[in-house]
């Protein structure tokens, strides 16, 4: 069996009205590093979207050494506001790790979605119950 080198980590995920690219560029410029951004067109989730998001951003990544910002422009669905614009993206190192995880940290909240597969990985949305956002990913 090949070991796991893989590492837990913790990051912030800014959520946008509509300026991700403005605002993740911006944050390029002041920090460094490397962006990336995926729009909606173009990407394994673009049938599921209207078309009038399809130039939006549905993931967005700045990375320079250990520092790692993510963003989007994909609003929920009650709208952006203090609060639900910036979740936690905790980054699990196995599928054991994101469901003990996601199991612990949603007692008592309110499970957003569960964990599902997406881009090769797995991804599952809480909010916990003191209203923090978590984003899982594998």
């Amino acid at each position: 069996m090949k070991p796991n080198n893989k590492m837990t980590t913790i990051n912030a995920y800014l959520t946008f009205n509509g300026n991700c690219r403005e605002a993740m560029t911006f944050y390029k410029e002041c920090l460094g590093g490397e962006l990336n951004l995926l729009t909606v067109k173009g990407s394994p989730m673009e049938t599921q979207w209207p078309k009038e998001v399809h130039n939006k951003i549905l993931h967005s990544t700045l990375e320079k050494g250990n520092l790692v910002l993510l963003g989007s422009d994909m609003v929920e669905p009650q709208g952006l506001s203090m609060g639900n614009n910036i979740s936690l993206s905790l980054i699990c190192s196995s599928n054991e790790e994101i469901e003990l995880f996601f199991n612990k940290l949603s007692v008592g909240g309110k499970i957003k979605y569960p964990p599902h597969n997406f881009y090769g990985g797995k991804i599952g949305g809480i909010i916990d119950k003191f209203g923090i956002n978590w984003m899982l990913k594998l």
